[in-house]
């Protein structure tokens, strides 16, 4: 464990905050495992040594230094997103994804050492990524502290496991439910 992540520290985090923390700092640190956890998935860009790449050019970096990437999203991503998605082959086999039509949280959750959850969508409004006028105004908690990141770990991985898919009332909108069902 490196220096920095010895001491555990909880941060309130907003607007801007989101996108240098969470997408700049902690994400490309990830060597292990990066879980996301998002209502709304839309295109959304980050500055990469000066120059602004889809997201997903992140996760295709991470996929390819042997990081496991789990997604978890409430809808089905715009065109743009899915336009981008197809320039990054190895996002196919390299990232797990779950659908899943209740997922309202919003978490990132890097070698299970550091956690963001709070109200921002991985969306370039979101997040903070775009403009200073074009941004929602968001808020979250950035932690390193043990028993809140194993807190966010456990919602996640709840859902990744399908432990609310048998009692969902949403059913008939979920594709996994039938996967569930089928194995």
């Amino acid at each position: 464990m490196n220096k920095a992540r010895s001491m555990a520290v909880t941060k309130f985090i907003q607007d801007r905050q989101i996108y240098k923390r969470v997408l700049l700092e902690e994400i490309p640190r990830a060597q292990d495992f990066l879980w996301l956890g998002t209502s709304d998935l839309k295109d959304l860009h980050v500055d990469k040594k000066g120059r602004m790449v889809p997201f997903l050019e992140i996760l295709s970096d991470k996929i390819k230094q042997q990081v496991s990437v789990r997604l978890i999203h409430a809808k089905e991503p715009g065109k743009a997103f899915r336009e981008d998605f197809d320039k990054y082959p190895n996002l196919i086999g390299g990232m797990e994804r779950l659908l899943c039509p209740r997922v309202h949280f919003k978490c990132v959750i890097v070698d299970g050492a550091f956690a963001y959850t709070g109200s921002a969508n991985l969306t370039g409004a979101g997040m903070g990524a775009k403009s200073e006028k074009r941004r929602n105004f968001e808020s979250g908690i950035v932690t390193t502290d043990p028993a809140m990141v194993k807190a966010v770990m456990e919602q996640f991985d709840t859902v990744w496991r399908g432990a609310y898919c048998t009692d969902c009332q949403r059913k008939d909108y979920c594709a996994e439910f039938k996967d569930i069902l089928n194995k």
